[in-house]
């Protein structure tokens, strides 16, 4: 048994003719070291698609703190306003099959892996009809259909579980990745480097996206680490590392098909760290003082994610603004109907309180 543990995941036969028939090879040889690629050059079709689905979370996002306002919904909850390209351009380099796995500021990942609006807003307003049944809010959310493995409220927790993904997958022999998130704050945590040496030991197709949004819980990143090129995290465990514009869902998606490719060609784990950037605070019971208001709106004016989209659309006369009012008009249908339903849906009845429980 101990002998099992230390080894890479079994292979069957079946599976290594497979592999070795189509091309792909997941020898130990030493591939050489990916650097940061050129954003992608979106098509009229990428540009409005990417739109679409950053504003729907941005919106989606707008009302949860609405309602969360109006006390819908209790608890923690963080946002996810001004990441919005860092999930949709990773989600749009993976296939069918790869899942993704990430903290507790997770209503984008949900939304970006085509769960219902419904679900997910039911769910932060404690009803039935939730992800959760109506029992894990904000940060406790998953879908087994949509390869959603959560929504964490711990710490970094997401990153061995992630890694188990990749690991499942290496033993299938699936060609699917596990994309882990995690923050800033979480890059400073032990179980981050256990996972990278176990996944780095046995080559597991998994991507590390560090959502660098500068200040962890509160505190900026100059104060908390001493290494702050995140990139760099993996070095002791040669695992490699990018930094990406994580404001750009050009060059989100371009680096996410870099790394998808270098797992899936058996070279194992790699980091992106996705230089973002949060508008509101850690969560709806921050203040955020400890950045100034023209920090944030410098961002906003300069760097948003959604706006450079918009703009690229009306400079390459791809779309008008009358075009894009329509899209926000039908994507603020869709919260406002998810709002509607999460506000009236049923809570859930006292017997859910013995159900789904590990004795």
């Amino acid at each position: 048994m101990a002998t099992a543990a230390r080894n890479a995941p079994a292979k069957s036969k079946a599976a290594s003719k497979s592999r070795s028939e189509s091309g792909r090879s997941r020898s130990d040889a030493k591939a050489s070291v990916p650097s940061t690629p050129k954003p992608a050059d979106f098509s009229k079709e990428q540009e409005l698609s990417a739109y679409r689905g950053m504003l729907l979370i941005r919106r989606f996002e707008e009302k949860a703190g609405q309602l969360y306002g109006m006390g819908f919904i209790g608890g923690f909850c963080h946002l996810y306003i001004g990441q919005e390209a860092v999930v949709t351009g990773v989600k749009m380099a993976l296939i069918e099959g790869d899942q993704m796995i990430t903290a507790y500021r997770d209503h984008g990942h949900m939304l970006a892996m085509e769960m219902s609006p419904r679900g997910v807003m039911a769910e932060l307003t404690g009803r039935i009809g939730g992800y959760s049944r109506g029992k894990g809010g904000s940060m406790h959310m998953f879908s087994k259909e949509k390869n959603f493995y959560g929504g964490h409220g711990i710490v970094g927790a997401q990153v061995p579980l992630g890694t188990g993904l990749a690991f499942a997958n290496r033993y299938r022999e699936n060609n699917n990745v596990s994309v882990t998130y995690f923050g800033d704050g979480a890059a400073n945590q032990g179980q981050v480097y256990e996972s990278f040496n176990m996944a780095s030991l046995w080559k597991l197709p998994v991507i590390y996206v560090i959502e660098n949004n500068r200040y962890a819980m509160g505190t900026a990143v100059t104060r908390s680490s001493a290494e702050t090129n995140f990139s760099h995290r993996g070095a002791s465990f040669k695992i490699p590392g990018i930094q990406v514009d994580g404001m750009d869902v050009r060059a989100v998606k371009s680096a996410s098909e870099m790394a998808a490719e270098w797992c899936r060609s058996g070279n194992g784990p790699i980091i992106l760290e996705m230089q973002t950037y949060r508008y509101r605070g850690h969560s709806m019971s921050d203040p955020a003082k400890y950045r100034s208001k023209e920090e944030v709106q410098k961002m906003r004016s300069e760097h948003d994610p959604i706006e450079q989209v918009k703009a690229r659309l009306i400079d390459k006369k791809w779309a008008s603004e009358d075009d894009l009012k329509a899209i926000d008009k039908e994507v603020r249908d869709i919260v406002a109907d998810a709002a509607d339903f999460a506000q009236h849906d049923a809570e859930p009845d006292a017997s859910e309180l013995w159900t789904d429980v590990l004795l």
